[in-house]
Formats: structure tokens, sequence, C-alpha cells
């Protein structure tokens, strides 16, 4: 059974360019890079090279470039060092951000240290920027800390009207970037944001990456002691291998980044028409069926009520080789609802699904000739994913299935494999991978 790979909002398949990139570290370049000999050095090179890039792609400075385990140890460093270090005693968030952001200000808040003030949000997901305003003339000096795009529901924030807001009323103003790092220009010498973040997984770079920017006039304290490692903004021995290869991974997304758009948000459109074709009643969460208004690579769909099948969607998926989440995967598998969809009074009786893109997404819109033999293993599944779903559901409907023991003994819906036969049944065939201007565009991830 070929894989499908839908998931790319918690993790892309890395480059294989960036994989080159990182192997010499990993073999002859091992140095520490805080050794003053020959293999140190050219060890310390190679990080101030990147740290070097990364900045020229962002219009920033190096010195306000910090690398990172992750997304969220950066998020961690900007809200704790950010409060610490300015004297900040009032936060301002909203509650669909990411755990990372949540639970960081929540501690802060629990401890005494901020009050935590949190914005409304509609239906849709979109916060009140009037709310925002106010809470800014009463509270000037705060700390704002609102997402560029929410990572469930796709949902972009206006970072320039907020930065406006927050230059107006002296507040530091931090965003998790980490959904839109290397899918969106940031262009820092002119977004008026004080501390962004990234993970260089989200764009196919190593897991274990990541980075913080801080802007030089709003400097903060270290987060994490003993060393004077990251010009003394961080301690400990650097990940060498994960610095090269998120470098080498926001190089990449840099280079042809209109062309990745173009191409992800064919397969985004792709989905959406199916869905509203082959499946009455289907709704789209927050705003990510909004081309204008939503991350391009993300799309969160509610399905109607079904009581023969509530909560099997994500096992009937995946029994059909198909991979996508419930929302975000940092939980680590945890079942609690999404904090994102109860914030938006979503009906509980409706299934979610988010379904998340990458450039090696494959080609949903034609079937395409079939390459070699000796490439059928590393062909792209064009899929036509959304006909199936409905059809499954449909199928549900009509014909429910009893509770009984299933082949692992385990009581469950008989249905199961039927609906996952359906699912793959409306699976185009294989199709070759997609190249352009030399470069992979199609990639068949698993399987």
């Amino acid at each position: 059974m070929t894989k499908v790979y839908f998931d790319n909002a918690a993790t892309t398949a890395m480059d294989d360019r960036v994989i080159e990139a990182m192997l010499p570290f990993m073999k002859s370049h091992f140095g520490n890079p805080s050794s003053v000999h020959s293999h140190g050095r050219e060890v310390r090179t190679a990080i101030e090279k990147s740290r070097k890039k990364v900045a020229e792609l962002l219009n920033a400075s190096p010195s306000e470039i910090f690398f990172t385990s992750g997304g969220t140890e950066a998020d961690n460093t900007a809200l704790v060092c950010g409060v610490e270090s300015h004297g900040i005693t009032h936060v301002i968030s909203s509650p669909i951000e990411h755990h990372a952001v949540l639970h960081t200000l929540e501690v802060l808040a629990k401890k005494g240290t901020v009050k935590l003030s949190l914005l409304d949000v509609n239906e849709k997901g979109e916060i009140d920027y009037n709310q925002l305003e106010n809470l800014l003339k009463s509270n000037p000096g705060s700390l704002i800390s609102l997402m560029h795009a929410n990572n469930e529901i796709g949902n972009l924030n206006d970072l320039n009207r907020i930065g406006a807001l927050a230059k107006e009323f002296g507040a530091f103003f931090h965003s998790d970037t980490v959904q839109t790092m290397g899918h969106y220009v940031h262009d820092l010498k002119n977004l008026p944001v004080d501390a962004i973040v990234a993970g260089g997984h989200k764009f196919h770079g190593p897991k274990g990456s990541g980075f913080l920017f801080v802007r030089k006039e709003k400097k903060i304290h270290p987060f994490i002691h003993g060393g004077a490692q990251e010009r003394n903004m961080r301690g400990g021995t650097e990940n060498v291998i994960g610095i090269i290869g998120i470098a080498k991974a926001l190089e990449l997304a840099y280079e042809d980044m209109a062309g990745h758009r173009s191409h992800i948000e064919k397969i985004k459109k792709h989905f959406i028409e199916m869905l509203k074709a082959e499946l009455p009643g289907v709704e789209f969460n927050g705003l990510s069926a909004d081309m204008e208004k939503s991350l391009y690579t993300v799309l969160n769909v509610s399905l109607p009520p079904s009581e023969s099948n509530r909560g099997m969607l994500l096992f009937n998926l995946d029994l059909a080789g198909i991979s996508a989440s419930g929302g975000s995967a940092c939980s680590s598998g945890a079942t609690v609802g999404s904090h994102v969809l109860r914030a938006l009074n979503h009906n509980p009786e409706r299934d979610s699904v988010r379904f998340s893109f990458s450039r090696f997404s494959g080609h949903l819109c034609r079937q395409l000739p079939p390459r070699p033999k000796t490439h059928r293993k590393r062909r792209q599944v064009c899929a036509a994913l959304p006909s199936g779903l409905g059809s499954a559901r449909q199928l549900a409907r009509r014909h429910p299935q009893p509770m009984s023991k299933n082949r692992s003994g385990h009581r469950g819906l008989d249905q199961r494999p039927q609906a996952a036969r359906l699912v793959g049944r409306y699976t185009c065939g294989l199709g070759r991978r997609i190249w352009k201007d030399g470069v992979q565009s199609g990639h068949a991830h698993g399987g």
C-alpha cells in the first residue's frame, strides 16, 4: 500500500539537499565549535555562515539570530526572558495560541509574575483588534504574544496592524511564526515585531533545530545558562548539524517560495472543491477555506455528525494509508480535544480533520503517466481523497454497523476496513514525481 502524507503542519520530510549539507558535519567536521584548534574553528565558521545566511534571508542582523532546539524553546525564551528583562507585568495573548505559548504564559501568571489577558475570538477564530487596542491603552508597556498563523485552523493575523499598536503603546511584540517561517517572506527590517521564532522541521529541515530572532533594541537575557555559546545567550554545545540543516532548509524555501506556494495552493483548492462537491454539509473550521486569510498549507475540515462513525475518521484514513491529523501533533497522542476548536465553540458532534500540505505533496490535478518500473516505489500518489471520504461517510449513514469484536479482539466498528477500502478506491492511481527546474516537487512519503 502506498502511503500518502497530509500532515505537514506536524512535520515535513527533509529535503535531500538539506541532508547532503549536514552529512559532512556528521563525519569529518566533528570538532567542538568552542575549541580554538582548527577542528573547532572550521565548525565555528560554518555556524556563523549559517547565522549570516538566516539573517540575510530575513533581512536582519546576524547578532539578532540565536539558534535553539526548536520553536518551543524559542517561544519560552522570548516570553520568559522578555518579561524578566524588561520588567513586564501584563501580557496579552489569545486562547488559540500554540501550547508552547499558552502554557508558558499560564505558568508565569500562576507564579504571579504577570497578569494574563486573553483576547476574545469569534466562531471563525478571528481576534478582536479593538479589544487589543483597549487593553494596550489600559496597560501600556505590555508584552503581546500573537501567532502569525494558527497551526490548526490556519488563520493569519495581521502582524503589521498588531505591530503598529505595539509601537504606539510601548509593548514588546512576540509572534510565534513556526507555521509561516519558510512559507512567507519575513522582512524583519520592516516588519514591526520584536521577537519571532522558527522550527526547522516545519520547512523540510531537521527536527531539534530552531532559532529565535530578537530585535537588538529589545535585548533579553539568557534562558539557558552554563556556557558562553550563542553570544552568551544559550549555554550548551551547539547542535551543529541542526544549525547547518535549518539554514540550508530556509535557503531552499526562499529560492522558489512563489513556485512552492502556487503548487500547494492548487492542492488546497482541489481539496476544498472536492469536499464541497462530494460531501453535503461539510464545513471548514476557522478561516482555513479562505485562500486570502489563511495559511495556504492548512485545511481544517468539519464533517457532518455520524453516530456510526464518530471518532473513527482518523483511524479509517490511517487504514487507507492516509496520514492526517485532528489538530496539533505536539500533544503526543493525547485524546483531549483541541483547545483551538473549543475556543471556537465547535460542535463536538462533528469530526474534524486537518490536512496540511507541503511542496513535496503530490500533484492532484491529473493522473500522470508512470515512470519506468525502477522508479515505481518513489512515485507520488495522485490523491482524490475527498470523494472517497464522502462515500465512506454516506455508507456509514446508510448502513450503520453494530459494535463487535474486530480482528485484533477489541470491540470496535466492523465498518472500519470497509470505509478504509472506500477511501482507497477513490484514490487515484500512481503518478510520477513532478520535477521543476531540476528540483523535486513531488515526494512519496512512506510506503
